[in-house]
């Protein structure tokens, strides 16, 4: 399993806690990773890792994607798949050590297949913003 499937799996479950927002992180990890059968050591270290990651650091991710959109805007109007995914990215882009064009990549495929029409050119935007401010 290659790093974008494992990436795209952990995608699903954060867009799924930010529809059911519920409270039990392990758990809902447990049961994602036992419907779906997933075995791979690496990817259940990673989706561990970025789920309890954007859960530890949802503030401060949270804030990042706020200062980035336009000035009418708030976070309860960006849809729950490009918020999910902008989640994701910005945790890895501050927390990892993976090159940040990569994730950008990454989280731009993923809201061409999962978000709306306009959702590749708004997340890539909130995506360069926040890499340009270090």
């Amino acid at each position: 399993m290659n790093r974008s499937a494992i990436r795209e799996l952990a995608f699903k479950l954060i867009y799924s806690q930010e529809i059911q927002k519920d409270e039990d992180i392990d758990e809902q990890i447990e049961l994602y990773l036992e419907s779906n059968e997933i075995t791979n050591e690496n990817a259940i270290e990673y989706i561990k890792d970025v789920v309890k990651g954007i859960k530890e650091n949802k503030e401060e991710i949270e804030k990042k994607i706020e200062k980035n959109l336009k000035a009418d805007w708030k976070l309860e109007r960006i849809s729950k798949v490009d918020l999910s995914l902008l989640k994701l990215a910005i945790y890895e882009i501050k927390y990892k050590e993976i090159p940040y064009k990569i994730i950008i990549n990454e989280a731009v495929e993923l809201s061409k297949k999962y978000g709306e029409e306009q959702s590749k050119n708004f997340v890539n935007g909130i995506l360069a913003s926040i890499v340009k401010e270090g």
